[in-house]
Formats: structure tokens, C-alpha cells, sequence
């Protein structure tokens, strides 16, 4: 995998880059939409695409669960099991292991769980990981981590640090023992850890940059801690991180986050905002969030968002979602997920033509003064 970069904003720390895959190629920045199962909740692969989606994102630990790794790896690899021809990134399992599993019990070999779907007992370890993403498949694979929750002490934090280390120099070493069973290469990206103790980020970052070929992801945050902390980590790691390489912030997706830290130098995203907003009913357009469920919309004719690029924004008026939302009539989830998608990969596109431009600091201040802390 090659990262080059093509544009720098002159006022921030905003760039755009192209990541060329062997899946093909991704413009940044760029938002993931989110398929842990291998899917993305009522989208086909086709429909993913027409709205202007390169990339897409896996997990280890739910693929493992269900429907297991090697039925993905006896059909060819997740690319070919879930018919999506373009790229894709699979999380480790780590977050999902310490925030879904059961009396899960953490060592310096790894996570002994319970499945949170039946209790049985499993052990992930770093090698199992890279052990899953190799049969999966994944263009990008993401080390196995440690992720505390925001609000632990330093100590806990510093072990986490220590601990995700050493399981990134197995992970490496495994790969290197291990190479990819497809025809395609797999990437590998360490992902930092510290919490929100700068000198912990920074030990992070330095312990992690030789791991490095083209990428490393920012982990460890919006897991609890206060929002101007998230943005303070964010701000420090991108002043740490290596230049010539994409940033990947992991889970962090309100558009004004986005914006904020595009604005710091991140170039990747991934977050369940569109699609868990989207089944909830709130609808992402250029002016606002709507709450499709609202009453005041129900005698409101007018189009969902005629600014869309989804044709479901022209097609259907905001009554008749909102129906379909008091009915429990899958469609409504279908049409206000789609013009969630389509609103943030129109929001990449944007930006990324803002920055092409010279005229990203100042469209930023714009949208930010409109949008705030949505």
C-alpha cells in the first residue's frame, strides 16, 4: 500500500492524499462507513458504492463469533464472501473484547472472554488477531490493542501503553512468519494508546512509529473522557505522528469532530453515527439534524432533503418517512441511513475540495459556528 500526499491547507494541518490499495484506490480524508457483521445495516455492496463509498470496515471479533473466520477465508477472503470489490479495514476485536465481552481477564498473553452472544470462553492474544485478519483478509489490519476506558488512572493507562507495545511486536513478528494467503497485500497499522496523558501518547507514538509502514491509527478515545481532552490528545499525536503516513482516528464521527480534527491533520474516520442515527431517525442534511419522528412533520409534504445526494432526499417527502418510522417499515431505516451516508461522503468530498482549493480554514469556521458540538 502506497500513501501520497497532495494537498496541505495553509492555515491548519488539514491535507489531502490518496491511498493506493490493491483493492483500489481511497481519497483523503475519507469516512468508513461501519459493517461489523460484514455488512452495513440494510445497504448492498452497489448501493455503497453509488454513494460514493471507497472503503469499508470489518470486525475481527464479530466475524469470528459469527460466521467464523474460516467459512470467510473458505470463500475467498472477506472481499469475495460479502461481494465488495473495493477496499476494506478490519478493526483487531480489542475494543469489542474489553467493552462487549464478558468477565473479560487481561494478561500480558492476552484476553480471556466470554462471548457476549452465549458465554462461551475464548482467548484472543495478538497472534490470534493477526491469525483472524489474515483469513479475513483486510487490505488494512489493525494491531491488537489494549483500550481502557476514558476515566482510568495513569497507572492503568501506563500498563495499557506497556501492553500495547509488546502485543504490536508480536503482531509484526507474526505477520512476518505469517505472510497474506491472497493475492493481495495486507497492511498493517499500530494503533496508539495513553489515554488522555500526553506524556503517555507521546511514549505511545515513539515505541510505535518502527512497527509503521503506512499508516497508524489513533485509538483510545471518545470512550468516556471529556470532549476538549479527546481534541487535546487528538492535536498531540498529530504533532508526534509521522507526516508522510495517513492518521487514523478510530471511532470518532460527529461531522464536527470531523471537521476539527481534519482541521488538526487526520485523515481517516470510522464511526456507527450514520447508520445508528439513521435506525433512530435522525437524518443528517446541510442544515441540520432532522428528528424525522418529530410531530411537526406530519403533515409536512416537503422533500426529506432535496440537497442529498441520494436520490431517496427528492423522492420522498418528510411525512411519508416519518409513516414509515411510526409503522416499523424497514424502508424508513433504509432512506434515512442512505442520506446519512450520503451526506457524510459528501461532507469528505467537500472538504476535500476546500483544502484542494486554499479554502478550507475559512469554509471550517463556517461550518463549525453552524453546526457546533452536534
Amino acid at each position: 500500500m502506497q500513501f501520497t500526499l497532495l494537498h496541505s491547507d495553509k492555515e491548519t494541518s488539514a491535507r489531502t492524499g490518496i491511498l493506493q490499495t490493491d483493492h483500489g484506490e481511497i481519497q483523503t480524508p475519507v469516512f468508513m462507513p461501519v459493517g461489523t457483521l460484514g455488512a452495513v445495516k440494510t445497504f448492498s455492496p452497489q448501493e455503497l458504492k453509488a454513494l460514493s463509498t471507497e472503503i469499508i470496515l470489518g470486525n475481527t471479533y464479530h466475524l469470528y463469533l459469527r460466521p467464523g473466520d474460516e467459512i470467510v477465508k473458505n470463500a475467498g477472503g472477506l472481499h469475495d464472501f460479502i461481494s465488495w470489490k473495493g477496499p476494506i479495514l478490519t478493526d483487531s476485536g480489542g475494543f469489542q473484547v474489553f467493552s462487549l465481552a464478558r468477565l473479560n481477564k487481561i494478561s500480558d498473553e492476552g484476553v480471556e472472554f466470554q462471548s457476549h452472544l452465549d458465554g462461551s470462553s475464548h482467548l484472543f492474544t495478538p497472534e490470534k488477531s493477526m491469525n483472524i485478519q489474515r483469513n479475513l483478509g483486510a487490505d488494512i489490519i489493525m494491531a491488537f490493542d489494549e483500550c481502557p476506558p476514558g476515566n482510568v488512572d495513569k497507572k492503568v493507562a501506563m500498563k495499557a501503553v506497556e501492553r500495547t507495545h509488546k502485543w504490536a511486536e508480536t503482531c509484526v513478528n507474526y505477520l512476518k512468519e505469517y505472510p497474506p494467503i491472497y493475492n493481495w497485500n495486507q497492511t498493517f497499522f499500530p494503533i496508539v494508546q495513553g489515554n488522555v496523558y500526553p506524556e503517555l501518547r507521546k511514549q505511545s507514538i515513539q515505541e510505535l512509529c518502527s512497527f509503521s509502514t503506512c499508516g497508524m491509527a489513533i485509538g483510545g478515545l471518545a470512550v468516556g473522557e471529556e470532549k476538549s481532552a479527546m481534541l487535546e490528545m487528538v492535536h498531540l499525536c498529530t504533532e508526534y505522528l509521522p507526516l508522510e503516513q495517513p492518521r487514523y482516528l478510530m471511532g470518532v464521527g460527529k461531522p464536527s469532530d470531523l471537521v476539527k480534527t481534519i482541521a488538526m491533520g487526520v485523515d481517516m474516520f470510522d464511526c456507527v453515527i450514520p447508520t445508528r442515527n439513521g435506525r433512530n431517525g435522525h437524518i443528517f442534511t446541510e442544515d441540520g439534524v432532522i428528528n424525522i419522528k418529530n410531530g411537526k412533520y406530519k403533515n409536512n409534504y416537503s422533500p426529506v432533503d432535496e440537497k442529498s445526494d441520494s436520490p431517496f432526499g427528492a423522492q420522498f417527502s418528510k411525512a411519508y418517512v416519518r409513516h414509515l418510522f411510526n409503522v416499523n417499515e424497514i424502508l424508513g431505516v433504509r432512506i434515512s441511513s442512505a442520506l446519512n451516508i450520503a451526506f457524510y461522503m459528501k461532507l469528505m468530498k467537500t472538504i476535500r475540495s476546500k483544502i484542494e482549493a486554499g479554502e478550507f480554514g475559512k469554509w471550517s469556521k463556517s461550518f463549525l459556528k453552524k453546526w457546533g458540538d452536534e
